[in-house]
């Protein structure tokens, strides 16, 4: 099958190595342009050039896919398949159609639920006992192609979107070589997304992070593993942030949301309907990510007192 594979992050990398692995002709990769990282802002490759390079493959990194010469690249190319994994850019329906097999995109998310940039992430904020990872033949809308297969993978009561992740990367490759293969043998009907069942999972933002204490004890908890690492959820504490790491869901309290119930060796803070959270990792403002009970040490706070 030859293939022209889209993709940048990490996540893309791994599809494009099991499908080099599978044995597949990649006759070229598309992928965002190097971008200045760190504070030092040095030029860096995405992975996915990083990985092609390593096996002589072709790297196109345009700054628009709209332009005429992708288009031209393309038809050069003359892919049969065009594999899309978090490539970052929306394509025009000129490289749509250009395929036999049309362009196949590998989405992290059971669709139609969870469209959209951050999918990983909101399925937890949300409390969702599973998700999983879908190929759908690619249209014009945001996620909305016809669906080709599915694998469904259960979420841990403590998994954190960064662990998710992992997981879902290499579910992902796995379906990606799946669907190129039974696709070549004609072995997959599409199925369209039911629309009256479609949510969406918006780019994740700073503001989204500050914890609201009036929500439960089990949405804060949420919170914090979904925005972990990025942006990461946090309190305010005598005009500092707080970040948080990890955190536990404790019995029921009478106290009223965002007093300190314990502030010795453990640090609780009653939540919304009658809820508490214990806090276990944390990292106050200028200072190293730490146990709460080893911050406790150094940091004197009231019980019955109020948290931002």
């Amino acid at each position: 099958m030859r293939i022209v594979f889209m993709g940048t992050p990490d996540i893309a990398a791994a599809s494009l190595k099991a499908l080099i692995a599978a044995g597949h002709d990649i006759v070229g990769v598309f992928t965002q342009p190097d971008k200045p990282v760190g504070r030092k802002q040095i030029l860096t490759a995405p992975p996915v050039k990083v990985c092609a390079e390593e096996n002589g493959i072709p790297v196109y990194q345009p700054a628009s896919v709209r332009s005429g010469d992708a288009l031209q690249t393309l038809k050069d190319l003359a892919p049969e398949i065009i594999v899309v994994v978090a490539y970052g850019k929306i394509l025009p329906n000129e490289i749509l159609t250009l395929p036999k097999y049309g362009c196949v995109n590998a989405h992290a998310s059971l669709l139609p639920k969870y469209r959209g940039a951050s999918p990983i992430q909101w399925c937890i904020v949300c409390g969702e006992k599973t998700t999983g990872v879908t190929t759908m033949l690619m249209d014009e809308g945001m996620d909305t192609g016809d669906m080709l297969e599915t694998v469904t993978v259960n979420i841990g009561d403590d998994e954190t979107s960064e662990q998710l992740f992992e997981r879902l990367t290499d579910e992902a490759a796995k379906l990606v070589c799946s669907t190129v293969d039974k696709l070549a043998k004609g072995e997959i009907t599409p199925v369209k997304q039911n629309e009256a069942e479609a949510t969406y999972a918006p780019i994740i933002k700073k503001e989204m992070a500050q914890i609201d204490f009036n929500k439960t004890a089990s949405e804060i908890h949420n919170l914090v593993r979904g925005l972990y690492g990025w942006p990461t959820a946090y309190f305010m504490l005598e005009g500092k942030r707080v970040k948080v790491f990890k955190t536990e869901v404790l019995t029921v309290t009478d106290k009223a949301p965002s007093t300190v119930i314990k502030s010795d060796n453990e640090f609780v803070v009653a939540c919304g309907d009658n809820t508490a959270i214990k806090f276990i990792e944390l990292q106050p403002e200028g200072s190293k990510r730490m146990e709460a009970k080893q911050w406790l040490l150094g940091k004197k706070i009231e019980i019955n007192s109020l948290i931002k």
